[in-house]
């Protein structure tokens, strides 16, 4: 049974990926500091199985991810752990460079060192994968995409702690020849996503009929990604993609915010109508916009498709429903979720 350290692996990509990853046979060691945004609830159908071990601890303590890569032996390391809200940076960027930055760059030492013990005919098979966000790019205008040569410019303290580790991840390839892949994606969107991001935040507040906050004019464009696609392609990447290279993963589905924002009042008011018959969109209110934002973000994934046969299987129609249906049915890992917290305040003003 192949193993891998997954980082992470209690937040929203990182456990989307350890639960597919488990049911497709794989055994993971799950390593997440349980931040806010950690959920152990996400996890619980992995409960008992023996292809799954959880330990909570930090990817920056590095004689703990020395043991654990000296205990389970992994074939592979998959670094999801990072602070991820935009808003969050605005308020403490701090803590998102101690995570993502100083984080990474332990948890890579830690790497190179495990892999340069393996015996030679496991060092060959041995892969870390670093997972990034379109967000280093910067903002685009009008035309144009976000290819693997798009030069970095990030323009917020997260966009910015992710574009430095992005460069250490880079370093350690050139210039100790650890075996490194980087994906870049774009938005992502689920179950399991914490209700902080734009659509379960939407849904929520449309659910208990209160006011839906849009930024500026709501016209900022983002490419979704459905989460199990994303998990789709990195699983890609981590089996076929060529080492020190770079693959963007994106949901060929550009929406405006304020598109994505009705279509999540249309579903609601069809599968979950409002007492007092109002349709959903009277909620939408347009707030202050938020500093530094970037009006459009566009991933090309064609080197993804191209190279490794890639392509996401949902659509952003079929995606967003399945999105909207799960968020119904699970209301109670909601509202364990919003345990004090958090409160769907808006932050980053």
């Amino acid at each position: 049974m192949k193993t891998l350290l997954v980082t992470g692996g209690a937040g929203f990509i990182g456990a989307n990926f350890v639960l597919q990853a488990v049911a497709d046979g794989l055994r993971i060691v799950n390593l997440d500091k349980l931040t806010y945004a950690g959920n152990l609830d996400t996890l619980a159908p992995l409960q008992g199985q023996e292809g799954h071990v959880f330990v909570q601890g930090d990817i920056g303590d590095r004689a703990l991810v020395a043991k654990l890569l000296a205990e389970h032996r992994p074939e592979a390391i998959v670094n999801f752990a990072a602070e991820s809200h935009v808003d969050r940076s605005i308020d403490g960027p701090a803590a998102f460079v101690e995570t993502n930055v100083v984080g990474t760059l332990g948890l890579l030492e830690c790497a190179r060192d495990y892999w340069r013990g393996l015996a030679e005919e496991n060092r060959g098979g041995f892969r870390f994968l670093h997972v990034s966000t379109d967000e280093v790019y910067g903002s685009l205008g009008a035309e144009g995409k976000f290819t693997e040569t798009t030069p970095y410019a990030p323009n917020s303290p997260y966009s910015a702690s992710k574009a430095a580790s992005d460069h250490l991840v880079r370093a350690f390839h050139h210039t100790y020849g650890l075996p490194t892949l980087t994906t870049n994606c774009s938005n992502n969107y689920g179950p399991y996503q914490f209700p902080e991001k734009l659509i379960p935040l939407v849904i929520q507040k449309a659910l208990a009929g209160e006011p839906l906050p849009v930024y500026g004019d709501g016209k900022n464009i983002r490419d979704w990604l459905f989460v199990g696609d994303h998990c789709s392609a990195i699983r890609r990447v981590l089996d076929a993609g060529k080492v020190g290279e770079t693959y963007n993963v994106g949901g060929n589905a550009e929406r405006e915010n304020i598109t994505v924002v009705k279509t999540i009042c249309a579903l609601l008011d069809e599968h979950r109508p409002l007492a007092d018959g109002r349709p959903r969109e009277s909620l939408i209110t347009y707030v202050k916009d938020r500093p530094g934002h970037d009006r459009r973000y566009a991933i090309d994934s064609s080197k993804l498709q191209r190279e490794l046969g890639w392509r996401p299987s949902q659509t952003f129609e079929s995606g967003i429903a399945q999105t909207v249906q799960w968020f119904l049915a699970n209301q109670p890992w909601v509202q364990r979720v919003l345990d004090g917290s958090y409160r769907m305040e808006r932050l980053g003003t």
